[in-house]
């Protein structure tokens, strides 16, 4: 669990690629793990479970993150990313969505504490790698069981555990219960990871010294801004809150985006990806609506860059 530094980007699906983890890692982020991937798709050897899991040259620390319900088939997978090269495996036991509840996976594992211990019990024997626990604060406001299910991965060998404290219920709504991080600190002696309405240094800062955690993940906040991590560090580091970036650090950014979704896609695929993390680059800025429909049926990213230019550049022009 040794990391350079202590602001890591979540695992989001449809998100964290590898273009997206590369810039934020270039940007500060310590670790960025990977989209979640299906156990059983990597144990029945899936070509496309595979792909989400690989890593990028230079990723180190390369962090997969897995789920499922089944614990032969969670090893399995786990020796396979091992394999591969990762550095680490998260197991989630967070996700809200339907179609992996349904299944038995993700948050839904809160439900049963045995059987999310039986899981770090068979990825733990597995690998040799570090192995963490993503988790929610319990199923519902009626069932908070966090820390009795953080203490159970901690026996059966996880080296951390990372807390979002909403319940699978709340999926985004409401507020992240800090107080469940803080309870997790102080009484676990592995390291605990806080995550959860992280959206600005001043918040990272925060976290840190009300819980006693030993790291921040940082998940939305990360959308259309991976230099949060840059300015979390450079906040903790001397109490300056940095200024946003500039609309030409802004586009160049946004080109670099581009130009790595075009290098692992391809021009076609690539789009639906870089359209919409260019509307997530645009948001609150003077505009940005406008930019947003002029780019929603574009399908050229060479076009695509040319109304980035166009529209940040203007800004620049008009902010000197």
């Amino acid at each position: 669990m040794a990391l350079e530094g202590p602001v890591i980007l979540a695992p989001m699906a449809g998100i964290t690629d590898r273009p997206f983890r590369r810039l934020c890692r270039e940007m500060g982020a310590s670790l960025a793990v990977t989209e979640m991937v299906s156990a059983q798709g990597l144990a029945r050897g899936r070509g496309a479970s595979r792909e989400i899991a690989r890593g990028f040259l230079g990723e180190e620390p390369w962090w997969v993150q897995l789920f499922g319900e089944d614990p032969g088939s969670m090893a399995r997978a786990a020796k396979i990313v091992e394999g591969m090269g990762a550095g680490g495996i998260d197991i989630n036991l967070g996700c809200p969505v339907a179609k992996v509840v349904k299944t038995g996976a993700g948050a839904a594992l809160l439900k049963e504490p045995a059987r999310s211990a039986a899981l770090v019990r068979a990825v733990r024997r597995a690998v040799k790698v570090p192995v963490t626990v993503k988790m929610r604060a319990g199923w519902d406001g009626g069932s908070i069981n966090c820390l009795e299910v953080a203490k159970a991965a901690q026996e059966e060998g996880a080296d951390g555990v990372i807390l979002h404290p909403r319940t699978a219920r709340q999926f985004f709504k409401g507020s992240a219960d800090w107080s469940l991080i803080k309870g997790l600190k102080d009484n676990l002696t592995v390291p605990v990871i806080g995550n959860g309405d992280v959206a600005s240094p001043k918040d990272a800062l925060k976290m840190l010294d009300e819980t006693g955690c030993d790291g921040v993940m940082v998940a939305r906040a990360a959308r259309g801004a991976p230099w949060i991590f840059r300015d979390i560090l450079v906040y903790l580091e001397r109490g300056e809150a940095p200024k946003p970036p500039a609309p030409k650090e802004r586009l160049r950014v946004m080109l670099k985006h581009l130009e790595l979704l075009g290098e692992e896609y391809g021009a076609r695929l690539a789009m639906k990806r870089a359209r919409m993390h260019f509307m997530w680059y645009v948001k609150g800025l003077r505009g940005g609506a406008r930019f947003r429909s002029r780019i929603s049926g574009v399908s050229d990213m060479g076009e695509l860059g040319r109304i980035a230019e166009d529209f940040l550049l203007g800004l620049e022009e008009a902010t000197r």
